[in-house]
């Protein structure tokens, strides 16, 4: 079994969807000869041709209003927003077309459109290439949003992305994309979109994460293991549609819970899994949640990892959670 980065599940992804269906088109900025700005695309134009791996002009709302059109005609495009910050001049499109056009026509359109978007910080690009965007897909009724940490499951997520009829936000870590390394099978498999991970099973605390805040999860964890703290880490994988099973399950068991997110803290998925929480088994808490998230400002250029959670905050909300 080969060792890749997610860079290169997401290529294999792609690969092995275009060959197997020739309604698979990609279209984005600089995806074609260029191979995409993080080269997810590499290679693909010349394999499938340049009427499958599209060069696009610089305008996202653009690319997405092809993209669904396309897919109303029978396609299933893959655009790629070269950064999640990139996304907001298609927002229109996004949230009031692709969102909604199974729905508006009673179920007669279908829209299956895949947007890939690397989402996040940790490359110092400042506040033009690091947010963290997923809230906005989150709150938008009609969208799947789907976010790895690792090339297995962005590989098995991808293509059970693509062979959905409905659309998905597919974001992927781009701090991880070379960093993540791991086995990762050579042929075809997919994974449930919708099915969390218990990365650490645990007794004391449940840590959630996502993204590329599983990594730093797992670094807090070996630094809580060193303390006697015992804590279950879930790697959310998808957060539309949630796992709520496997989060109420994992709650129950300990009582206590840190949730780890890299986009302000203000109004973040965060909220919405306390709220959940709270919903579904506040009589199982000892401890009220602890978020540990970005900072409520635009993000900065010069103090990129300052703004990021570190394994050292995410272990003094596991310390304060405990020491209620």
């Amino acid at each position: 079994m080969p060792t890749m980065n997610i860079i290169q599940a997401v290529n294999d992804a792609l690969r092995i969807q275009m060959a197997q269906d020739d309604r698979v088109v990609i279209l984005g900025e600089d995806v074609g000869k260029f191979g995409g700005v993080f080269r997810a695309t590499s290679g693909l134009q010349e394999q499938f041709g340049a009427d499958r791996v599209v060069d696009c002009p610089l305008s996202e709302a653009g690319i997405m209003g092809t993209a669904i059109g396309m897919a109303l005609y029978g396609l299933r495009p893959v655009p790629e927003m070269q950064f999640a910050d990139f996304i907001y001049p298609a927002f229109d499109q996004i949230v009031n077309e692709l969102a909604k056009y199974r729905y508006r026509s009673g179920g007669q359109y279908p829209c299956p459109v895949v947007v890939r978007t690397p989402y996040g910080g940790g490359i110092k690009g400042g506040h033009y290439h690091s947010q963290s965007n997923e809230a906005y897909w989150v709150q938008t009724p009609g969208l799947k949003v789907v976010i790895p940490s690792n090339p297995y499951d962005a590989k098995g997520l991808l293509l059970a992305a693509m062979r959905q009829d409905d659309p998905v936000i597919f974001m992927e870590p781009k701090r991880m994309y070379r960093a993540a390394k791991g086995d990762v099978p050579e042929g075809d498999y997919t994974l449930e979109i919708g099915k969390a991970k218990v990365v650490k099973e645990g007794k004391d605390i449940t840590v959630l994460a996502y993204g590329s805040m599983v990594h730093t999860a797992m670094e807090a964890l070996a630094k809580a293991e060193a303390e006697g703290i015992d804590a279950e880490l879930i790697d959310l994988r998808s957060l539309v549609p949630l796992d709520i099973d496997t989060i109420i399950a994992s709650v129950e068991k300990t009582g206590r819970v840190v949730i780890v997110q890299e986009a302000p803290k203000s109004a973040g998925f965060a909220a919405e899994l306390i709220a959940l929480i709270n919903e579904h088994a506040l009589l199982s808490l000892e401890a009220p949640i602890v978020r540990v998230t970005g900072w409520d400002t635009p993000f900065p250029y010069t103090l990129d990892l300052e703004y990021l959670p570190s394994a050292d905050r995410v272990l003094q909300g596991m310390r304060k959670t405990l020491n209620f």
